[in-house]
């Protein structure tokens, strides 16, 4: 049932730009009172998660899943951690491998296809707290992820796991990529390309003649990664293979709980095949909301208590 709601995010002009509505609510916002305690866990292929838990005490768990070359402390992460603990909610913000501040210890970083690594954040938390409730809170190559697990478990989930609310979601990997090589899109790439450039110089130095660095004298997009280093690390052909394997726009009609998707129109990550129209028509489960704006997790909102229409909206799916 797609949901185009007029009441939802109300059009700030002020960021009708989609790249100052991506970028303002970032680089302005500073959000005070989250105190993470760190929890390492190792993974079954010799490597580890760093989880970031801000906890009230609570039954409700929320699981945050940031975006790419993000991390915990995303202003989007912390924002939502925020205003969850302040309503009784537990927070857990993982980083993905390679992301929390300390590299990793395989040689590949992540990909959108690791719902392992979330489902041992999931078992992680059931192990460390009498959860009765587990929401999901994605951003973007962090929604995908969250999308992709969903779908692949469809019903056969676990009680606990209630809802799901995933924003700025580049649904369709391939059509994202190439658009995020063209036009004005492409400062995101850029930025993108030279975090996965310093990563790899830190690492080369404890897997020697695993990077080819000389290879960066040949990418320009993250199509060009992608084809260089992230399909090989996941066993796949060609960066092709690699988008059609982990995209997670065909496994959404597979989706069994209340999930909503909330792109904006304005994302210069999105182009419309991650839209999921479609699928979101034909499903009892899968809300599609696509406001004018908003950007790329952008979704500002201004009021005193400083709280962004992602949180509050976030909040409104969860306990509607």
């Amino acid at each position: 049932m797609p949901i185009i709601d007029e009441t939802g995010y109300h059009r700030q002009y002020l960021f009708a730009n989609g790249h100052i509505s991506t970028i303002i609510p970032n680089v302005l916002r500073f959000t005070f009172g989250v105190n993470y305690v760190r929890q390492r866990v190792l993974t079954p292929d010799g490597d580890f998660l760093d989880l970031d838990w801000s906890v009230v005490g609570s039954k409700k768990l929320v699981i945050l899943s940031h975006g790419l070359e993000a991390n915990s402390r995303a202003t989007y992460i912390l924002g939502m951690a925020k205003h969850f603990n302040n309503i009784g909610y537990d927070a857990v913000a993982w980083n993905f491998r390679s992301c929390s501040g300390e590299p990793n210890w395989t040689v590949p970083f992540y990909h959108p296809g690791q719902t392992w690594d979330l489902q041992l954040v999931i078992d992680t938390a059931l192990a460390k707290g009498n959860y009765q409730e587990i929401y999901f809170v994605g951003f973007s190559l962090g929604g995908s992820l969250t999308l992709r697990y969903l779908g692949e478990r469809g019903a056969d989930l676990i009680p606990q796991i209630k809802r799901a609310v995933v924003f700025s979601v580049p649904t369709d990997l391939a059509a994202s990529a190439k658009h995020l090589s063209e036009g004005s899109q492409y400062i995101y790439t850029r930025a993108f390309l030279l975090k996965y450039r310093k990563k790899m110089q830190v690492k080369e130095k404890r897997f020697p003649g695993a990077y080819n660095l000389a290879a960066w004298d040949s990418i320009k997009s993250l199509m060009d990664f992608d084809e260089a280093f992230s399909a090989p690390w996941a066993g796949q052909e060609n960066a092709a293979a690699f988008y059609k394997a982990y995209s997670a726009r065909p496994l959404i009609p597979n989706i069994a709980i209340p999930t909503l998707i909330v792109n904006a129109m304005n994302d210069p990550f999105l182009p419309p095949a991650c839209f999921p129209f479609e699928e979101a028509g034909q499903s009892d489960l899968i809300y599609l909301e696509v406001p004018e704006m908003g950007g790329h997790v952008g979704f500002m909102s201004l009021n005193y208590k400083g709280v962004y229409w992602s949180e509050s909206r976030a909040q409104e799916f969860f306990e509607g």
